[in-house]
């Protein structure tokens, strides 16, 4: 019900004009505290791999400016849809400040543009070198092993 809740909201949103400032701190599906609700996109400057092992899934949007047209393109296409990511407790860390030494950008070691996938055991499933839609994210998460337990066991009574 909350989880409907939330599309409702975000599509009245961005009917509004607001769709951006909706889209940076998006409720997530049964989250009764919005004070308390993660963010789905958040600076990667200071983030850490370990801290979120087998709690989330870290989509990672690198980019040596914020102005890279890929990049842009990329914040875009998952801010159209951010209710797939949140399904799947993703969260969207950006780091457009090569100069930062961030420790993803030390950890993953992009080159100009780069799109990484760190499943919830650490594991980097993939790293892209162009923009990709979240059904194409979503589909490759959706692969996942743990993923899939995650589905079986939300079908059961």
């Amino acid at each position: 019900m909350t989880h409907r809740l939330a599309l409702v909201l975000i599509a009245f949103l961005s009917a509004t004009g607001v769709a951006a400032q909706a889209t940076e701190a998006p409720t997530a599906p049964g989250a009764e505290n919005t004070e308390n609700a993660p963010q789905l996109v958040r600076s990667g400057l200071d983030a850490k791999l370990e801290d979120f092992r087998w709690v989330n899934r870290l989509i990672v949007v690198f980019a040596d400016t914020e102005r890279d047209p890929r990049f842009i393109q990329q914040m875009e296409l998952i801010n159209a849809r951010p209710e797939a990511l949140l399904e799947r407790d993703v969260i969207v860390f950006t780091d457009t400040d090569p100069a930062a030494k961030s420790p993803l950008r030390q950890k993953l070691r992009p080159r100009g543009f780069m799109m990484a996938f760190v499943g919830k055991d650490g594991i980097v499933y993939f790293r892209k070198p162009l923009p990709w839609s979240v059904r194409e994210i979503s589909a490759s998460i959706d692969k996942n092993p743990l993923r899939q337990q995650e589905i079986r066991d939300r079908r059961q009574p």
